[in-house]
């Protein structure tokens, strides 16, 4: 039920409103000194220009709010031993979590050198936007941050995702109005349809309405309660609305919305862990009303400031050559009356300081977040259990992804809280429905008769957006548990800014000693654009691949299986990493396997490696056929069977590559190969015909600094075809087995006037391909049912 402060108690005495509202007045100060100043940071003396920075970097006009939430939320955990972590939507929240943080004593833990006194203050303020400190929104070195504020739209996601299978853990997460107008925060409401508070722990959002983004009005802050109301019951809260520019009243009010929203909280938890859940419960959610640079200067050069978008960054600018402006920020500072809230040493008055809570419980110390603390290796099933096996080497296909459903069906057993799979509405589609063997899909809404392995109790997690499957597995990984998400290669395009911001804040971590390590995001792409049976050309989308590679070499990784044997131990290896981004990309559908068990371990342990036993003549070939990713491996092999039949003379060299930063120069990336493994693999001037699954460029991109580069001729995906055969896939993309035997033929010395042949053959069988597809519907027998034969 929707409610309003106005009809709340007021639970302050008048002591501790006046210590709390202290605590927001010294955040308040110590977010403007980040802002301006590099001496003089307790303004005990008058302020001159040389106390101000010579660039005024940062944003204030969100801070007032954050820093109002941060106080209230301290009291509620002192007084209900809340284990809560703070997740700060709005993009430039940084000066505010920064300065809680440090009058609680969390970053002073974290960074000694910045003291709880005036010169860890002066340290404090002159490390703010400048060169070698740290940024204005919140990021990897803010203590008690899992949530990186340039990270716009994704706090909900994140905080949903840090509760699954965290029964304990209570994400207040602070949306901005801003932030609330983009495309994955709107989708991101719908997560309590996947919270189950047996189970789960809880997030309070509250919607920080301040009226302005950087220079115009936000959409929510000018509509009505009523609208709003309508809005977020009709997604499952119960909306409480608090509003008001008094301190003294609104701090009043809002300590009994906060304190409410808490209670009603425990309430659902109590009652579903006690009796079970019945019905999806009706969450609360606070809507907070402030002014944009609340307590800010009002009037600037007779502009208006205060509750425009005039606050959002910068109020006063001219400080260093406007003396007026000098005038207005000194009594800026002097409003907040610092004499009172800090003693003769800068340090925090004690009975202010006594808000805080104690050692983990503060928010800036919360293991949580930096849950590499908390990580427990998951307990995983000895993979060689799921192995393929067979007399006759590809001759049988099989479906890859269905042999791995079976090894995350035992994963899911055998981690009943410490793993999940993200899928947007794809398992079965992806053939890893194995796992509703053990988990069904989670839904806390209404369960119909006709509804197939989705209960309140499933861990499964489906839902259509690729925004909410990403963001909640960082929220899950992040906090120290494991996980996969599992999508179409052409959607995860969607979530490529995402997976860049994770792969920024991995980095990042690796960096702060005092951040532990944490799983690793492990991607699986299937539905590749290889095979497009009945979808159409925007089906087609390689280029997750170019956004992982590109990252930065201590978190890229990309792996291409040919087959299900090198699936499960790249999977494996996956599962047991940390602090990486691994991309695994393999196709859905039934495909030859060509690896047993054993040389599939051998094979990804390498990396990349020479398959002799498809080869002809490797050791000293005339030419190189390499291949990255099942369909290319397909058709390389397909190539070298046909070259062994009809032009047995070329020496032909199969490698397959299955870890694609090994064609990485060393000194480029850690899994890069040394010029001698290289020049072993690849031969020292062997021309090299290359069949790749993504843009031919990420082979040329990778191999850039090696002297062989000139000797690679890569055939991929050119954003050719639509609906079609598997087979007229690679033929529109010129890298069918066709092609690439004229590609050797091309690049063998003589090889093309000594084997006119099998060029005829090659043209012959490419027209009447095209011919049969559009009358039969199907590829060519001989293209459909070849299985490779010595």
């Amino acid at each position: 039920m929707t409610q309003d402060a106005d009809t709340l108690p007021a639970p302050l005495d008048a002591e501790e409103l006046k210590l709390m509202d202290a605590w927001w007045r010294a955040a308040n100060y110590l977010n403007i000194g980040q802002i301006y100043l590099l001496a003089n940071p307790l303004v005990r003396e008058p302020l001159t220009i040389e106390h101000v920075k010579p660039r005024l970097l940062g944003h204030w006009g969100t801070s007032p709010g954050l820093n109002l939430i941060y106080v209230h939320m301290n009291r509620l955990i002192r007084k209900y031993d809340l284990d809560t972590i703070y997740m700060a939507g709005p993009g430039h929240g940084g000066p505010a979590l920064i300065a809680n943080v440090w009058l609680e004593g969390s970053y002073t833990d974290f960074y000694p050198a910045i003291t709880r006194d005036e010169p860890g203050m002066l340290r404090l303020f002159r490390q703010f936007s400048t060169p070698g400190g740290v940024p204005s929104h919140v990021s990897v070195p803010t203590p008690g941050s899992i949530h990186e504020g340039g990270e716009l739209g994704y706090v909900l996601l994140h905080a949903f995702g840090a509760v699954m299978d965290n029964p304990e853990l209570l994400v207040t997460a602070v949306v901005g109005d801003g932030e609330s107008e983009t495309g994955p925060l709107a989708g991101s409401w719908k997560s309590i349809d996947f919270l189950n508070p047996t189970r789960d722990g809880a997030v309070l959002p509250i919607l920080h309405l301040n009226g302005y983004k950087i220079s115009g009005p936000t959409v929510w802050a000018r509509h009505s309660d009523a609208d709003l109301t309508k809005f977020f019951e009709g997604q499952g809260y119960a909306p409480i609305f608090v509003e008001g520019d008094d301190p003294m009243v609104l701090h009043q009010q809002f300590a009994g919305v906060l304190e409410t929203a808490v209670l009603k909280i425990r309430e659902i938890q109590k009652e579903a862990r006690a009796n079970g859940l019945k019905d999806r419960p009706v969450w609360p959610l606070i809507v907070l009303r402030t002014p944009k640079g609340w307590t800010g200067p009002k009037i600037v050069d007779g502009v208006q400031i205060e509750g425009t978008f005039r606050a959002h960054q910068v109020p006063v600018s001219e400080v260093r050559t406007n003396p007026e402006h000098l005038h207005i920020l000194e009594d800026w500072l002097h409003s907040y009356r610092p004499e009172e809230l800090f003693d003769a040493d800068g340090r925090l008055q004690p009975e202010i300081a006594a808000l805080a809570p104690e050692g983990d419980r503060r928010m800036g110390s919360n293991p949580q977040a930096n849950g590499g603390l908390l990580t427990k290796a998951l307990k995983l099933p000895d993979y060689s259990d799921y192995q393929v096996r067979f007399e006759q080497r590809a001759a049988e296909r099989l479906g890859s992804t269905a042999v791995l459903g079976q090894y995350l069906r035992d994963l899911y057993r055998d981690n009943p809280d410490n793993f999940r799979l993200f899928c947007p509405d794809e398992t079965n589609s992806n053939r890893l429905g194995a796992v509703f063997d053990v988990s069904d899909r989670c839904l806390v809404s209404e369960i119909e008769p006709n509804d197939d392995h989705i209960s309140h109790d499933g861990r499964v997690m489906e839902v259509l957006s690729e925004h909410c499957c990403h963001g909640w597995l960082e929220g899950y990984t992040l906090t120290g548990r494991h996980g996969l998400f599992a999508t179409y290669e052409a959607f995860a395009l969607i979530i490529d800014s995402m997976a860049m911001q994770h792969a920024k804040w991995i980095e990042h971590a690796r960096r702060v000693p005092w951040r532990a390590d944490v799983p690793s995001l492990n991607y699986l792409l299937t539905s590749t654009c290889w095979r497009n049976d009945h979808n159409g050309f925007s089906h087609q989308g390689p280029g997750f691949i170019d956004t992982i590679i590109h990252r930065k070499p201590v978190v890229a990784r990309v792996y291409l299986p040919p087959d299900a044997n090198c699936l499960l131990s790249v999977a494996d290896h996956c599962f047991r990493s940390r602090n990486y981004l691994n991309l695994i990309v393999i196709d859905k559908q039934p495909q030859l396997q060509w690896l047993t068990m054993e040389e599939a371990e051998a094979h990804c342990a390498r990396g990349a490696g020479v398959w002799d036993i498809y080869s002809n003549q490797p050791e000293a070939p005339d030419i190189v056929l390499a291949c990255a990713g099942d369909v290319p491996t397909q058709e390389t092999i397909a190539a070298a069977w046909i070259l062994r039949q009809h032009a047995p003379e070329i020496k032909v060299r199969v490698v397959n590559v299955v870890d694609l930063m090994r064609l990485c120069p060393a000194d480029r990336h850690p899994h890069g190969m040394s010029d001698a493994d290289f020049t072993e693999i690849f031969t020292a001037n062997a021309p090299v015909v290359f069949a790749f699954h993504g843009y031919p460029g990420v082979i040329h991109d990778l191999l850039h600094g090696r002297s062989a580069h000139d000797r690679f001729h890569v055939r991929g995906y050119m954003e050719e075809g639509t609906t079609t055969t598997p087979f007229d896939m690679v033929v529109l993309n010129g890298m069918s087995r066709l092609h690439l035997c004229l590609e050797v033929l091309r690049y063998v010395p003589g090889a093309l006037t000594a084997n006119g042949a099998l060029v005829t053959h090659c043209n012959d069988l490419l027209a009447e391909h095209e011919t049969y597809i559009r009358e039969y519907f199907d590829d060519l027998p001989e293209i459909r049912d070849w299985v490779w034969s010595d």
